[in-house]
């Protein structure tokens, strides 16, 4: 097959097989593909089960950038290029996780992790680049299907491109007759079923007498910082602390305080990994909860919980010091105490 730009290697059963990458320009606050995104609508919430702890955050945080490119897809492609394996090198010079080729590196590496170098062999450069291709890939095909030239799911041609190049989508109307192309194409969208959470946690809890909702934590978690002033732990500012703070363990289940609809479930830069649940009127008022700094998502936008609904994992993502759970009600858009709430 013509190579017409860059490359990455997919890894199957020890074997190296090479694959495309073209450089593109990225359109700067572009969102992501059309409301075509094939088998990336039914599932964006992350299963981290298949996935090393140590790259969880970056999946999730790469899986926010557009709606197309869901943390199922980046970490079902990750499996495709590289097993998870870092510090590879394929036989055509693709590295890394995500086994960018040094050409098409330059154009979309950054150094995400923060250490002062922009890296392929370094995870979090690595998977962000990864997110930040994958969308422009994702934008770039759907133009084509404005304009008529390709038809076909917006995820498929996405990764299609990635994998053989976005002139041979448009060269082709569609994916291209590369058996190659076409057997990657399959393997992320069957990979992605692992890598998806199933709700299958109706909640089945109980919202114990007198109070309003249940502590969004098994047993009697500690409250290790309660809501109120205080000068905050990452930022030295003194400022309102908006919810509170249980410290338990990372990995702890968190859980719906009471039933409703997940509004929100993605990355947030100081609340890391957050779920924002809509409850709907109680009192008069419009009433939310959120569950803050968690290590996975459990649920996705539009879902109905129950109460004890498992909603993600205790973590320490975003503006954290250590692992916790930061939980916080909202009444009517604002802050309140959650501590009478919860009975606490």
């Amino acid at each position: 097959m013509s190579k017409e730009g860059g490359g990455a290697a997919m890894w199957v059963a020890g074997a190296a097989v090479a694959a495309v990458m073209t450089p593109f320009v990225l359109f700067v606050g572009v969102s992501g593909g059309g409301a075509d995104t094939g088998l990336a609508a039914a599932g964006g919430a992350l299963n981290p089960k298949h996935v090393p702890p140590e790259y969880v955050t970056w999946v999730l945080k790469a899986g926010s950038i557009c709606p197309t490119i869901t943390p199922p897809v980046i970490a079902a492609q990750i499996e495709a290029e590289s097993g998870w394996i870092n510090g590879r090198t394929s036989p055509v010079g693709a590295q890394g996780l995500s086994q960018f080729m040094p050409g098409t590196w330059v154009g979309w590496g950054q150094d995400d992790d923060g250490n002062g170098r922009i890296n392929p062999f370094d995870p979090g450069d690595a998977i962000m680049a990864q997110g930040r291709y994958d969308c422009a890939l994702a934008r770039d095909v759907d133009r084509y299907k404005q304009r008529g030239i390709a038809s076909g799911p917006t995820l498929d041609l996405a990764l299609a491109a990635y994998n053989a190049g976005p002139g041979a989508i448009e060269k082709y109307g569609g994916i291209p007759p590369y058996r190659e192309t076409q057997s990657y194409v399959v393997a992320i969208k069957n990979a992605m079923a692992k890598y998806t959470a199933i709700a299958t946690d109706p909640g089945g809890g109980t919202i114990p007498a007198g109070q309003q909702m249940a502590t969004p934590l098994r047993g009697n978690p500690p409250v290790t910082s309660p809501f109120g002033m205080r000068v905050h732990p990452v930022t030295g500012v003194n400022k309102l602390h908006t919810g509170m703070d249980f410290g338990v363990g990372e990995g702890t289940p968190v859980l719906a305080a009471k039933e409703g609809t997940v509004t929100f479930a993605g990355w947030n830069t100081a609340y890391g990994n957050r779920v924002i649940i809509s409850h709907g009127t109680i009192g008069g008022a419009e009433i939310s909860t959120t569950y803050n700094h968690m290590s996975a998502l459990n649920v996705s936008v539009g879902q109905q919980v129950g109460v004890g609904t498992v909603v993600g994992l205790v973590g320490t993502t975003g503006y954290s010091t250590g692992a916790h759970l930061h939980f916080e009600v909202q009444q009517n858009g604002q802050y309140v105490n959650p501590a009478p709430w919860i009975g606490r």
